[in-house]
């Protein structure tokens, strides 16, 4: 396996524009010289992650995460130098040599994850395998067909089929997989005797993909009905697998979510993957539960608009009216619902209408909320009767108490009054009380401020808040160091400077490191110099150097005033704090004589210190 040569590695970043690799997992938004956005190592709902695209670095002011386009991929997606390396030169078509990639292509032997997740690949290649090219898949795949799915989708989404045979556990042996991995791997289902058997059969298998693109989980349809049955069997949640937070199809529809400016939320795996054959690629689906704010996060990180598209019976209508909440309740991404017609769900619906007529309606039968659920609230109400009137009028008004768009609101109350024949007034007049009400509840029910606890699983997300003011030395060595890196004639000036140091040893030795990195590099690209550096806590450094001081342009006073803090004042400082523990140790033992021969130093040392600071 050969070493990425540094002249290939800065060939692949220098062909890269990093905000378009971060674009790919981050909404970012331009705010001054910067972009930023949510940031994906943490959860946060004020942007504090930020991409510099003129120096190639991200920052994020929270966690304090940072570093270049690599270490973001070796971060966020747990890979090697290598691989990153080898991701990015596959985002921007740079041309890699194979001896460069084979690290990249076979997982770590000595990751557990890394293991788990190859026994889930050779696992749908073989369910695919059988499905395509077996007798005893050729059931699946007809049922599949009869589906309308093409192969071209079945092979896009690798479908497979697991039959009523225990073929994985003999595949696995054959391959001495160990076993212990095989029983964390959720593939099989162990008897108390220890013995493994496969956990589907007779399943139309699904893979499920983590946000990399790795197959995490599956989920099997059985091919046959039964009473005692699930009609759809996931895998159990493993160190993979969390079903809370896997989207089905984001790793494949994250690029198309952010091209649209949206993202459609579908109840099934079929219906996502009959709309993308449909040419409507930008299509997700929770993991057979309830939407989830850890998905509702990742999706908030991507895109402004979701559009719900469930089914048009009534679980669906039911599913679609908890969403909405969820996502009012956790976003701040706009919702639209999209309604098909005759209450059909969306993968019947292309099958009955074709592909164009399904890829119109998911434009042209979008609604507000709002418009929704004035049609859900509807549901099992004999509104022909008085009292059924003013009880749904009474379960209506709270939702237009939240429009706060008078056009829309106008709208609403005009419909509402027109079809129950009322006085658009009085229906202004409840929607003020309503209001009101509301509004008293909610300062009643506010809680007294507490002081902010982290939480005790949370690790240091803000290294930054924690750490105590910076004194006026290290604003100096901070500043000084900067400069160094990024002015050449700051780094001649100091050059002269005999015996010249660092005081506090991070600075110092990122400054040795400057030295050797010079020396076969005519320019300073602090993307660059990260990798160069190699040790993860002065990578840091340099990286929030880089994010928190301004490139303007610095005096040949303001170089002096540094030098001189740090090879004037800090000695004395130091002195200074010496001479007085001194003084208290000689107080402590009752020794005069000494006492006095320290307070002439202290004084003697301070005003030297206010005098190199009047020069």
């Amino acid at each position: 396996m050969a070493k990425i040569p540094e002249d290939v590695i800065e060939t692949v970043r220098t062909a890269t524009n990093i905000a378009d690799v971060v674009g790919q997992y981050v909404q970012l938004k331009k705010s001054g010289k910067n972009l930023f956005g949510l940031c994906p190592f943490h959860e946060e709902r004020t942007p504090s992650f930020s991409v510099s695209e003129g120096k190639q670095i991200f920052h994020c002011f929270s966690c304090g995460r940072g570093g270049n386009v690599f270490k973001f991929l070796m971060e966020l997606e747990h890979v090697s130098f290598r691989e990153a390396v080898v991701k990015v030169a596959d985002f921007s078509h740079v041309d890699l040599a194979t001896d460069y990639r084979t690290e990249a292509d076979a997982p770590a032997v000595d990751s557990k994850t890394s293991q788990l997740i190859d026994l889930h690949e050779q696992a749908a290649k073989l369910y695919h395998h059988i499905l395509v090219n077996t007798e005893m898949g050729q059931p699946a795949l007809d049922y599949l067909h009869q589906r309308g799915l093409t192969d071209a989708t079945i092979k896009q989404y690798q479908l497979g089929f697991a039959p009523d045979q225990r073929l994985l556990k003999p595949f696995f042996e054959q391959r001495q997989a160990d076993y212990q991995l095989l029983r964390q791997s959720g593939l099989f289902i162990e008897n108390t005797a220890g013995e493994l058997r496969d956990r589907f059969t007779e399943r139309v298998m699904f893979p499920l993909r983590n946000a990399s693109g790795h197959v995490a989980a599956f989920s099997g349809r059985v091919l046959k009905k039964s009473d005692d049955q699930p009609k759809y069997l996931n895998s159990p949640e493993t160190a993979l697998f969390t079903k809370s937070r896997l989207l089905f199809n984001f790793d494949l529809a994250r690029s198309a979510i952010r091209q649209r400016g949206e993202v459609i939320l579908f109840e099934g795996y079929m219906d996502v993957i009959s709309a993308t054959q449909a040419g409507v690629p930008n299509g997700i689906a929770s993991m057979g539960t309830s939407l989830t704010t850890e998905q509702i996060y990742a999706l908030e990180r991507t895109t402004d608009q979701i559009d719900i598209c469930y089914d048009g019976d009534e679980p669906g209508q039911r599913a679609t009216q908890r969403a909405i909440g969820l996502l009012q309740a956790h976003s701040k991404m706009k919702i639209n619902v999209i309604q098909l017609p005759q209450g059909q769900d969306p993968d019947e619906y292309r099958r009955a209408h074709g592909d164009e007529a399904f890829q119109q309606v998911m434009q042209s039968a979008k609604e507000t909320p709002i418009r929704f659920q004035l049609r859900y609230l509807r549901q099992n109400r004999a509104l022909e009767t008085d009292s059924e009137r003013l009880a749904y009028l009474n379960d209506v008004m709270p939702l237009l108490a939240q429009v706060h768009e008078p056009v829309e609101l106008d709208l609403y109350l005009k419909q509402l009054a027109n079809e129950f024949n009322l006085d658009q007034s009085a229906l202004v007049a409840q929607l003020k009380q309503v209001r009101q009400t509301t509004a008293a509840t909610r300062e009643r029910q506010r809680p007294t401020p507490a002081r902010p606890r982290p939480a005790a699983n949370d690790p240091a997300v803000t290294v930054h808040q924690q750490r105590a003011p910076l004194t006026r030395l290290e604003r100096a060595e901070r500043q000084l160091l900067y400069w160094l890196l990024h002015d050449r004639n700051v780094w001649a000036r100091v050059a002269q400077v005999a015996d010249f140091s660092f005081v506090h040893d991070d600075y110092q030795v990122i400054y040795t490191l400057a030295q050797g990195y010079f020396q076969t590099h005519e320019t300073y690209q602090s993307a660059q110099f990260t990798d160069f550096i190699q040790e993860e806590r002065l990578q840091q450094l340099v990286i929030e150097l880089e994010s928190t001081i301004s490139l303007a342009a610095v005096t040949p006073r303001e170089i002096e005033d540094y030098l001189k803090v740090i090879m004037d004042e800090a000695p004395l400082d130091a002195q200074i704090r010496h001479k007085k523990q001194a003084l208290t140790e000689a107080s402590r033992l009752g020794d005069a004589d000494q006492q006095r021969q320290l307070v002439i130093e202290i004084v003697r040392l301070e005003q030297q210190r206010q005098a190199n600071k009047q020069v």
